[in-house]
C-alpha cells in the first residue's frame, strides 16, 4: 500500500501536461491510433458529460499539445516510479521490425573458435587467426557486470583488426537485464554476432541462474532471446548443451521454441554434445546432436545447428561428419551446418584449423611451438602493455595456456591420432625442449615463461585456473609412443 501511495504522490507532483499524457497512454493504445485528431475526439467524447463547450475546446488544445510530447519522456517517468534504483534507460528503440536488414553470419564450411574463458583472450585469438581460423568469439562476459561498467568485463569485448568475423558472448539470467545489455551493446560495440551462453557448466555461473542453468527454464530462455532480438541489428547465436542431465536430454525440445521467438535473427544454435552434469567427462554425443537438429519445426525457417565436442584432429572432424552424413541423406534439410567448431582442441593444438582445412596431420616441432609462444608474448605486449604490469599479465595468461598446451603429443611419436579423452603419456621428446614442453609440472611451465619473459621472484608460484577432469579412467598409457 505504501508503494502505491508513493507512486500516486509522485504522479501528482508532475506537471499537468505530463499527468494527462500518462492518463491517456494508460487508457489508449497510441500505436493503434492513426491521427492526433482521433485521440482528441475520443477524449472529448469521454468528457462531454462533465465539460461545457468552452472547456472541450480548451481540453482539445491541451490534449493536442500533450500528445505531441515524446513518448520516451513518459517511459522515463514510468521507469522512475517502478524502479527507483534503475539508472539504465528503458527507451531504447525496438528493432524487431527491421529483420530484413539483419545479415545473418554464414558459418558453413568455416572453422569457428569457440569462446574460451580465461585462455580465449585477444592475443590467443590472434594466434588462431594466424593458423587459419575463420570465425572467433570473445570470452564470456556477464551482462550485469557490463551494465555496471566494469572495465575488466568491457575488455573482454575488444576486437582485433585481424578478426574479420567476430562475435561477443554474454551470459545472464534475467530477461530485463539482458534486454538492457543488448541495447547497450548495439550502440557501443561492433561485432558480427552476439552469442548467448547457455552452456557454461561452472558452479559459480550456474548458481546465479546463468549458463547451463537456463536449460532448466525454457520459457525464461525464450523470453531472453525474444527481448535480445528486439534490440540487435546483428545476428544472434545461442550456445547450449544436450541438457542438464545426460539421462534426460532436452535440447530437442528447446530448439523448436527458439525458432519461434528469434525474429529471424538466429544465425545458429551451437550444441555441445554433453550435459551440464557431465561437464567435460565421457564422450560427446554426436548422435543426439543429429536428433536435436532433426527436431526443428518445418513451419519456421531452419536454423543452422553446429555441433561441437572432442575435436582434437582432422580425423575427429571427419568421423563426426561421417556420423551425421550416414544418418541423413540431405543434412541441409534438417539444418545441420558444416562448420567445424573447436574449443579445448585449439588450446592443445592451435594449428588445428590448418589441419582441418588441409585434412592432414602436422608434426609441429618444439622450436616451432616456442616461436609461436614468442609471438603470443609480443601480441600480449601490444594488448596489455610492455611495462611490468603488462609483462606480469602476459606471463599469467601464457602459463594458463601452457597448462593445456603441454598435453600435445607430437604426431611423430604416436601410432594413432591423439584423442581428447585420453590422458597424454609420459615420454621423452626428440629434444630437451620437447621434453620440457610435455611436462605437467607447473614449475616447468614457469621455466618456459622465463625463457620468454625473464626471471620471476623466488617465491613465485602458479596454479592453473582450470583443471581437467575430462580424461577417461585407465587411459594414462593408452597412446603408444611408437
Amino acid at each position: 500500500i505504501d508503494l502505491r501511495k508513493r507512486k500516486y504522490d509522485f504522479k501528482n507532483k508532475l506537471p499537468n501536461q505530463l499527468q494527462r499524457a500518462i492518463t491517456i497512454t494508460s487508457t489508449i493504445d497510441v500505436d493503434s491510433v492513426e491521427t492526433v485528431d482521433q485521440i482528441t475526439s475520443d477524449n472529448i467524447n469521454n468528457d462531454k458529460d462533465n465539460d461545457n463547450s468552452s472547456q472541450v475546446n480548451e481540453t482539445n488544445s491541451s490534449v493536442t499539445d500533450t500528445v505531441q510530447i515524446d513518448t520516451t519522456e513518459v517511459k522515463e517517468v514510468e521507469t522512475i516510479t517502478n524502479n527507483s534504483n534503475s539508472y539504465i534507460r528503458n527507451d531504447y528503440p525496438d528493432l524487431s521490425a527491421y529483420d530484413s536488414f539483419v545479415k545473418l553470419v554464414d558459418f558453413s564450411n568455416k572453422v569457428y573458435v569457440a569462446p574460451l574463458t580465461t585462455v580465449g583472450n585477444l592475443p590467443f585469438r590472434r594466434i588462431l587467426k594466424d593458423f587459419g581460423a575463420d570465425i572467433t568469439c570473445g570470452e564470456m562476459a556477464m551482462a550485469s557486470n557490463i551494465l555496471e561498467g566494469q572495465s575488466s568485463e568491457w575488455a573482454l569485448l575488444r576486437r582485433h583488426s585481424s578478426e574479420d568475423i567476430f562475435g561477443i558472448q554474454i551470459a545472464g539470467s534475467h530477461p530485463d537485464i539482458l534486454q538492457k545489455t543488448a541495447a547497450l551493446l548495439e550502440n557501443e560495440t561492433i561485432s558480427n554476432f552476439v552469442d548467448l551462453n547457455c552452456g557454461c557448466p561452472i558452479d559459480i555461473v550456474c548458481n546465479r541462474g546463468c549458463g547451463s542453468a537456463l536449460l532448466n527454464k525454457h520459457n525464461k530462455l525464450c523470453d531472453i532471446v525474444k527481448m535480445m532480438s528486439k534490440h540487435f541489428t546483428r545476428s544472434i547465436t545461442v550456445k547450449i548443451r544436450t541438457g542438464w542431465d545426460d539421462k534426460n536430454p532436452t535440447a530437442h525440445k528447446l530448439i523448436p521454441q527458439l525458432q519461434k521467438v528469434s525474429h529471424g535473427k538466429l544465425a545458429a544454435i551451437m550444441i555441445h554434445g554433453r550435459s551440464r552434469l557431465q561437464r567435460y567427462s565421457k564422450l560427446a554425443n554426436w548422435e543426439y546432436i543429429l536428433q536435436a537438429a532433426n527436431s526443428q519445426d518445418r513451419n519456421y525457417p531452419l536454423v543452422p545447428i553446429i555441433g561441437n565436442g572432442d575435436i582434437l584432429s582432422w580425423h575427429d572432424w571427419e568421423s563426426h561428419q561421417n556420423i551425421l552424413q550416414t544418418n541423413i541423406q540431405d543434412n541441409e534439410s534438417i539444418g545441420l551446418c558444416s562448420c567445424a567448431m573447436i574449443g579445448r582442441g585449439a588450446l592443445v593444438k592451435p594449428w588445428l584449423p590448418t589441419e582441418i582445412k588441409d585434412s592432414r596431420d602436422f608434426d609441429i616441432s618444439a622450436n616451432e611451438r616456442l616461436d609461436m609462444l614468442k609471438k603470443f608474448c609480443n601480441y600480449g605486449f601490444e594488448h596489455w602493455g610492455s611495462d611490468q604490469q603488462g609483462i606480469n599479465t602476459t606471463r599469467r595468461f601464457l602459463l594458463e595456456w601452457l597448462s593445456f598446451l603441454h598435453r600435445y603429443v607430437p604426431v611423430g611419436l604416436t601410432e594413432q591420432p591423439q584423442k581428447m579423452s585420453q590422458r597424454p603419456p609420459h615420454y621423452f621428446g626428440r629434444c630437451d625442449m620437447e621434453t620440457l614442453m610435455a611436462s605437467a609440472n607447473s614449475k616447468d611451465w614457469i621455466r618456459i615463461s622465463e625463457l620468454l619473459l625473464g626471471p620471476v621472484d623466488d617465491n613465485f608460484e602458479f596454479a592453473p585456473k582450470h583443471k581437467s577432469s575430462s580424461y577417461a579412467p585407465g587411459t594414462e598409457d593408452s597412446i603408444s609412443n611408437g
